[in-house]
């Protein structure tokens, strides 16, 4: 008699890197060939944690060193306290439990909610890590989000659609110590959208469909710019995280040569304690040439491969890519070329970063930094601005958006010089980088034009400090108009709607005589004059704050 495990197969679909364009992990998806067994498993709880088992050890039978992603039912989890079944499966198979992550599917209506958590956190203590699934198109309440605080948080592609959803969830993510995912990507503008609203990761058939073998290489669309990256801080190490080669500290030589030799693309592996904490680091090259010398696999191969290592490098998930570089550069000259694991908040290897992709990616930024830079004042030109504009709305912060530029330039060229026009530019690119605090953004938009982004709180001193100086170019006096805008959550939905709020407030600056600068609030009407001689109508296009409400 045929059973319904006959005509079930599993296909593996990549959750894609956002940064790397590596391949972070599978998902398992079961594929009835008959039937509706997932309606029935749904249901059914102890046939939901065999199906589970059945998802992992197909992944196994394929020897994929990827991590790997279960899905399993909320209301499974509740009536079952956790899946000690799997658990057992992972460790039959040689895996690790920290290498699997248990999506937990919706729906969460009428489950238990203790029930889910506690075993969630029977899960946690068997080693694996948590995920949600089907947020934003799913009925998973805030708070039951907030409690399960796992470490993933999967993204219907469709809240791509409302910036400040995502936003809001991003910032969630953040207070977590969560990975945002979006699931269900289909377009290279989805792709954008979620770059741009900060997910570190994603799926969908844009990348790579499902299918029965485990996919090594995916499609990912080019950056259209370069990371945002500051000296004072960088992009974060879990952009350039790859999946770890795990094995027990008490692996043989000959199990890491097996391990290297079935699979070129692995660059170095990890001994793992019980806990996953990394005792042990085997890189690739050094590791098969001792194996490779002579006699070199007789005196080895059955001995503990840890007399080969070397101690692991290792940073927090919470580490920039300049702290990696920090750690590479504080080690020998010989070793230079490890990989270098990332841990978690209990020290457990979360994934490995290589130094390739770090140099490679920091390279490309500050490359694509220089050629946006002005020449005249070496300052960034409007797509450095626009672009953190964007991730802010995507944050969900409040920021101010100003506009400066220098009263009757032209006069100043016609009457002092060109050259006395570009010390004059020179000088005030200086002051603007002199005053600016760690979160403003100066850029040099061309002319006398000059963009400035800023958190409410800091504009106000670098307003003072540049409205207040004596500006003169060539002996002629000089004055310059400072237009603001400032833009709380969901008044702007991207940088085009923000500069188009900012325009008239611009032309009312210009129409004060002396030092001016106008304020206005997107989405209010009428504009508010902090300095100027005369005031001036607001034009009119697009709403900004009433006088004295700013």
């Amino acid at each position: 008699m045929q059973s319904w495990t006959d005509t079930l197969r599993f296909a593996f679909q990549p959750v894609v890197n956002l940064t790397t364009g590596g391949v972070a992990g599978l998902e398992i998806l079961a594929r009835p060939e008959t039937g509706d067994v997932l309606a029935e498993a749904r249901r059914n709880p102890e046939l939901d944690g065999r199906l589970a088992v059945l998802a992992f050890r197909a992944a196994a039978r394929k020897e994929t060193l990827f991590p790997l992603y279960v899905n399993v039912f909320a209301g499974t989890l509740a009536d079952l306290g956790g899946l000690t079944p799997l658990h057992d499966a992972v460790r039959a198979a040689g895996r690790l439990p920290w290498e699997v992550t248990i999506d937990i599917c919706p729906p969460y209506t009428h489950v238990p909610q203790q029930a889910l958590l506690e075993a969630v956190g029977a899960l946690r203590e068997q080693g694996f890590r948590i995920s949600a699934d089907g947020v934003g198109d799913g009925d998973i309440p805030l708070r039951l989000l907030t409690d399960l605080a796992p470490e993933l948080v999967k993204l219907d592609a469709s809240l791509l659609a409302r910036p400040a959803a995502v936003g809001a969830m991003r910032t969630l993510c953040e207070r977590l110590g969560a990975l945002l995912c979006v699931e269900g990507v289909e377009t290279e503008l989805q792709c954008a959208s979620a770059r741009s609203a900060g997910a570190q990761l994603a799926q969908g058939e844009l990348f790579a469909p499902p299918a029965r073998l485990p996919a090594a290489e995916v499609y990912v669309p080019p950056r259209s710019s370069g990371l945002a990256v500051t000296p004072r801080s960088g992009p974060s190490v879990r952009e350039f995280v790859r999946p770890a080669a795990l094995l027990p500290a008490t692996a043989s030589a000959g199990q890491v040569r097996a391990l290297l030799t079935g699979s070129p693309d692995v660059s170095g592996v990890l001994l793992v304690d019980t806990y996953g904490v990394p005792v042990r680091s085997m890189h690739r090259s050094r590791f098969l040439l001792s194996m490779s010398g002579r006699y070199g696999h007789a005196l080895y191969a059955d001995r503990p491969a840890a007399k080969l290592g070397d101690p692991p490098r290792t940073v927090g998930v919470d580490a920039t890519a300049w702290e990696v570089l920090d750690v590479v550069a504080d080690g020998g000259r010989d070793r230079t070329s490890d990989d270098v694991a990332v841990v978690d908040a209990y020290s457990r290897c979360v994934g490995v970063v290589r130094l390739a992709d770090l140099v490679r990616a920091l390279a490309e930024t500050r490359v694509e930094e220089a050629a946006g830079l002005n020449p005249l004042t070496r300052l960034p030109g409007s797509d450095v601005i626009t672009g953190e504009v964007d991730r802010r709305i995507a944050d969900g912060r409040t920021f101010a958006l100003s506009w400066l530029d220098v009263d009757h330039f032209k006069r100043v060229n016609d009457g002092a010089g060109f050259a006395a026009g570009d010390e004059l530019i020179r000088s005030v690119g200086r002051a603007l980088q002199h005053a600016a605090s760690d979160s403003t953004r100066v850029g040099h938009i061309g002319g006398d034009d000059f963009l400035v982004l800023a958190d409410p709180e800091g504009l106000r001193p670098l307003a003072t400090s540049m409205l207040d100086a004596a500006w003169s170019a060539g002996g002629l006096p000089i004055t310059l108009s400072l237009a603001t805008v400032l833009c709380e959550p969901g008044s702007v939905a991207d940088h085009r709607q923000a500069a188009s709020c900012l325009a008239p407030l611009k032309k009312a600056a210009k129409s004060l005589r002396g030092a001016s600068w106008v304020l206005g609030r997107a989405g209010l009407p009428g504009h508010e004059i902090l300095r100027g001689v005369t005031a001036a109508a607001a034009p009119a296009g697009c709403a900004v704050a009433e006088p004295g409400r700013g």
